[in-house]
């Protein structure tokens, strides 16, 4: 028998493994357009024969090790090697994972060749002659997860490591494909399962001198979940900021040096600058990372408290889009002049952002003869800036990042989406209703539907209870090769 031939035959014992899919799928796992390498990949129970068809190897296929190939074309790719000219069209790197000792626990191959969006076209075109089928968007990782390769919470991570645009991003990510996130999770569940046992077993065995869990017990218990619960939860306040990010609105009346600070913060000359009051007519946006955290800056249009009807309709334009901007904004950095009284728009301004997280710069400060310390004004952290020579700046992105993240530290297995803040605050609430149901001599029949509620909420979370319908909506949102 070939290596081929008993790769093969491993593959059709292998699909029939539970979470097994019995047809191969193919896709470009590499993103669109010319690039050094394009890859193409193929998962199922034909990878190995199709591949095989795809290529011309120079060694058979072995698993976990990459072989070097001819790419074959697909209208001669029938002939054999070296029997007819042209029929070599690029040179590939053939990689071979077999079951279940691979990513999707299915034979898997992966073809390596030259980035030429055409050599990879065909390369699918023909592996779909061959009898492959064009993969979902995340089938593979879908795949991976049916087969038990990963739990829902790491199958996520895999999409946020794609999508990530900071460091900062991409290492929560990577924490979250270790299982992190499971891990904080198992303890807390195990202790639920532990409470759910012997609530059974008194209810099923009441007849056979089996104890019946007493009211204390059961609070006990049920006590020593909040705690690790709640700060589960309250992880969520930095994990999803570092997930999502936030948008920052730089708001103030003209000449203050909105811009200049805005360039300041994103390092470089982003917006126009000139000392005519009004430069700036609409927002300008650009998106920059604070100790990994991604923030979108966010420079608006000068305020001014004159009547509108005496201002240009593109200046009206853009303070309306200011105040839009303001009202949507998570953080607002209101610049004031050092060298100016406060107005009656800044006054309103200030009025407008009391209970938002906000910071005042006073900027221009290298025209005064003294900078006042940070501090703080109308109940908002005040900095003292000079966008020109640079001083307070420092100060100003530590003011920002604190004010972003709440001052919440990073740590392992954080909440980074709603789904998963949803999963925790449901399981919290089932437990609190157990708890009131236990305090009132409600019979255990009664608090056990809490407790399942509070176990399917963690469930839910790493995907064992998940309904199609969810599973469907969170693997829609990968690219398709992955």
């Amino acid at each position: 028998m070939t290596a081929l031939d008993q790769t093969s035959s491993a593959a059709q014992t292998s699909s029939a493994a539970p979470g097994m899919a019995a047809d191969t799928i193919v896709a470009i796992s590499t993103p669109p357009g010319r690039g050094g390498i394009g890859i193409v990949r193929l998962s199922g129970p034909a990878a190995a024969s199709i591949a095989a068809q795809l290529v011309s190897l120079r060694h058979p296929l072995e698993h976990a090790r990459a072989r070097l190939a001819d790419v074959l074309d697909a209208v001669t790719g029938e002939t054999p090697p070296g029997q007819q000219d042209g029929a070599r069209i690029d040179e590939a790197l053939v990689t071979f994972f077999a079951a279940p000792n691979s990513y999707t626990a299915e034979d898997v191959v992966e073809i390596a060749a030259h980035g030429s969006p055409v050599v990879l076209e065909m390369i699918l075109r023909h592996a779909l002659a061959l009898g492959a089928r064009l993969a979902d968007p995340g089938e593979f990782t879908r795949r991976a997860f049916l087969a038990g390769r990963l739990d829902l919470t790491q199958a996520e991570a895999v999409r946020d490591l794609i999508d990530a645009q900071t460091l900062t991003q991409a290492r929560q990510a990577a924490s979250q494909m270790g299982g992190a996130l499971s891990r904080r999770v198992a303890p807390l569940k195990h202790s639920l399962i532990e409470l759910i046992a012997l609530l059974e077993a008194g209810i099923d065995f009441a007849e056979d001198d089996v104890d019946i869990t007493s009211e204390t017990e059961i609070a006990r218990r049920i006590d020593e979940l909040a705690p690790p619960l709640a700060a589960l939860e309250a992880s969520y306040a930095r994990g999803r900021i570092v997930h999502d990010g936030l948008t920052l609105a730089i708001v103030g009346r003209p000449n203050v040096g909105k811009s200049s600070l805005f360039n300041r913060l994103v390092e470089r000359d982003r917006a126009i600058v000139t000392a005519t009051p009004g430069t700036t007519r609409d927002l300008v946006t650009e998106r920059i990372s604070l100790d990994g955290i991604p923030l979108e800056l966010v420079d608006t249009a000068g305020l001014r408290e004159e009547r509108q009807d005496f201002l240009e309709e593109a200046e009206q334009l853009g303070m309306r889009r200011s105040r839009e901007a303001l009202a949507e904004a998570a953080l607002v950095l209101i610049v004031l002049d050092a060298t100016q009284r406060l107005n009656d728009e800044e006054r309103s301004l200030l009025a407008a952002v009391q209970g938002r997280p906000a910071l005042i710069a006073v900027n221009k400060s290298d025209l005064v003869d003294t900078s006042p310390p940070a501090s703080e004004f109308a109940g908002i952290i005040t900095l003292s800036t000079s966008a020109l020579t640079g001083e307070g700046i420092p100060a100003l992105r530590e003011r920002i990042l604190s004010l972003a993240t709440g001052g919440a530290a990073a740590e392992p297995g954080m909440l980074t989406s709603l789904r998963h803040h949803q999963a925790i605050t449901t399981a919290q609430r089932a437990l609190a209703d157990a708890a009131q149901a236990n305090a009132t001599g409600t019979p255990h029949e009664m608090i056990l539907i809490d407790l399942y509620r509070a176990l399917w909420a963690f469930d839910s979370l790493t995907g064992q209870t998940s309904p199609d319908d969810i599973l469907n909506l969170i693997f829609s949102t990968f690219c398709i090769g992955k």
